[in-house]
């Protein structure tokens, strides 16, 4: 089986996967200082309460974008699971589609893996949204090639930006409001409708920004942790997929080895 790792600026996401089926996900806040041992340890308790072992393992993928935890990675696949990680985007591993963009070695790994599972699984031309520490809107043509996209602050850094700023503002739980009035009665409330309401508001208007600037039908794909959030207060996804980065390197593993093999 093979363990994704996918490497965030918040939480490190390990899956275990045989093709596209996950089989396991943990979930761990990134922190670089932290060792392969400490993984081990971890992984192999979560591992065993899963019905699994080390040894399971025969393969590991991992896609970063954060460079100063991609040491302690791979020592972790080489020591505790004796094999040779293999990095997405790296020489091993090309991301294998067209970046029509200005700065191509700039894409972020975990957008590049999304654009590899969103133009496999859909046709057509796409927009995918993955809601991270940032939210980053990405732009696939049918043929597959990534166009570019835009990059916005995660509504929880928004939040966290506003309560630090404002000191007599408290800090706020990120959900839903109870209603869709956009008239706050208290100050909490008031702070739900901003920062969720206006949430929604920019995520539909840069959808129809860049709908009307790419010109054909287009299909909305949205995925991250807090996409289902607001799923239940727009209409603007065509489709919500929270996996959608671990199946960009479950497909890209594959590739991988197909080619390897070939």
């Amino acid at each position: 089986m093979l363990l994704a790792i996918d490497a965030g600026n918040t939480n490190i996401v390990f899956a275990l996967m045989e093709g596209e089926a996950i089989h396991a996900r943990w979930r761990i806040a990134t922190d670089p200082r932290r060792t392969a041992d400490e993984y081990a340890v971890w992984l192999s308790q979560l591992l065993a309460l899963e019905g699994h072992q080390r040894s399971d393992v025969d393969g590991v993928m991992i896609g970063t974008v954060v460079p100063r935890a991609l040491h302690n990675l791979q020592v972790l696949a080489r020591k505790y699971f004796g094999t040779e990680p293999v990095i997405a985007g790296s020489a091993a591993a090309p991301w294998g589609f067209p970046l029509d963009v200005d700065e191509p070695q700039n894409l972020g790994a975990d957008r590049a893996l999304n654009v590899i599972a969103a133009h496999a699984e859909h046709p057509g031309d796409l927009i995918v949204i993955d809601f991270g520490t940032a939210t980053t809107f990405d732009v696939v043509d049918f043929r597959g090639a990534y166009k570019g996209g835009i990059i916005a602050p995660g509504i929880n850094l928004s939040l966290d930006a506003l309560v630090t700023a404002a000191a007599k503002l408290p800090r706020i739980a990120i959900e839903a409001p109870a209603d869709s009035t956009v008239i706050g009665r208290n100050t909490v409330s008031q702070m739900h409708i901003g920062i969720y309401w206006g949430y929604v508001a920019m995520i539909e208007g840069l959808v129809a920004r860049l709908k009307q600037e790419i010109g054909r039908p287009v299909k909305v794909i949205a995925t991250g942790g807090l996409a289902i959030l607001f799923e239940q207060r727009t209409a603007v996804f065509d489709v919500v997929e929270a996996d959608l980065t671990l199946r960009g390197l479950a497909m890209l593993w594959a590739r991988t080895h197909i080619a390897a093999e070939a």
